[in-house]
């Protein structure tokens, strides 16, 4: 998938980049068999709680939108009011099964729109691509994967569409247990990849396995996943052996948003991705915010972070967009 990859390195004294991505999407049951119909967006009305939070911040958050959110006014109206105030990027996201034309068979295999084949994933994402376009005015650049589920055709799709910039890896997940990629091997690195001229610009999630197990951290998680029920990730997290981490606020406290970000510095990371889903700004919707006092927490722990990256590590605002000029200019 992504063979002939070109990682870039950055200088060692260049300021580190964050940028902010949200999986902008319908409400639906995580652990619900995939539903065609379920694409409500009501939560949308409330996305001006981390909106006015980048404000604050100076931050123009890229939202990657799929069909649900592109197609009903009640999913993008505050987005495009956004967008024209020059506050956002906007992005194409596929969730597969609700997004047409609805020909493959309703499985988890194929909530991942790289499994799908070459035609119908490209077909989706014209769709999609198209749909944006018409409702917010402009054509789409950035592209991530519904559910990370890059595939073997996913680059040429996206370069037959005009897509150039890509956020669908996602260290150190691994979703093949029900069909889906596997990331563990991938880091936050960004790289140049896509045909003989790696023309796409991947910016991965911001990820990894960090702690003193150093290279042995993955066969080493791997060896505690056998013994779950013993406690055994835990125990190793708790030793600082090796930590399984996200930039996300869903799901990692601030101590772990700082200790990842510190640990990939150190490795000569420059360029950092805050990923969220955007139901979690109403409680209720996922399972990280589930009442008001986990919302609260929730918001705030954006504001610690960002506090953190621009005032102790020095950092800087940035886009995908801005990022792929950036990375264009020093080629």
């Amino acid at each position: 998938m992504f063979d002939k990859r070109k990682y870039i390195g950055l200088p060692a004294d260049s300021p580190p980049k964050l940028i902010v991505v949200i999986d902008t999407e319908e409400e639906f049951d995580w652990s619900a068999e995939p539903d065609s119909e379920a694409n409500h967006v009501s939560a949308m009305a409330h996305i001006d709680r981390v909106q006015n939070i980048f404000n604050e911040y100076g931050i123009h958050p890229c939202y990657v939108i799929d069909y649900p959110i592109a197609s009903q006014p009640e999913g993008y109206r505050l987005l495009k009011q956004f967008a024209e105030n020059g506050q956002c990027e906007i992005g194409a996201h596929l969730h597969p099964w609700v997004n047409p034309p609805f020909q493959e068979e309703l499985s988890k295999p194929n909530t991942y729109p790289g499994n799908l084949p070459y035609a119908l994933e490209r077909e989706k994402l014209l769709i999609l691509r198209d749909k944006i376009t018409e409702n917010f005015g402009l054509t789409p650049i950035a592209y991530k994967a519904g559910r990370y589920g890059f595939g073997p055709n996913t680059a040429t799709i996206m370069q037959e569409l005009g897509f150039n910039i890509d956020l669908s890896v996602c260290p150190p997940l691994d979703s093949r247990a029900d069909g889906g990629p596997d990331y563990r091997r991938f880091d936050a690195r960004p790289f140049w990849f896509g045909g003989s001229d790696c023309s796409i610009l991947e910016l991965p999630c911001t990820g990894g396995f960090v702690g003193w197990a150093g290279g042995a951290a993955l066969p080493l998680f791997q060896v505690a996943q056998v013994f779950r029920k013993f406690k055994a990730p835990g125990i190793l997290s708790r030793l600082g052996a090796v930590d399984r981490l996200m930039l996300s606020p869903e799901g990692f406290s601030s101590a772990e948003h700082i200790k990842l970000t510190r640990a990939l510095y150190s490795q000569g990371v420059r360029t950092f991705t805050w990923s969220f889903h955007s139901p979690s700004v109403v409680p209720g919707n996922t399972n990280y915010v589930q009442d008001d006092a986990q919302l609260r927490e929730f918001l705030d722990s954006f504001r610690r972070y960002f506090d953190f990256f621009f005032n102790e590590l020095g950092g800087e605002a940035s886009t995908p967009t801005r990022i792929r000029d950036f990375m264009e200019s020093m080629a």
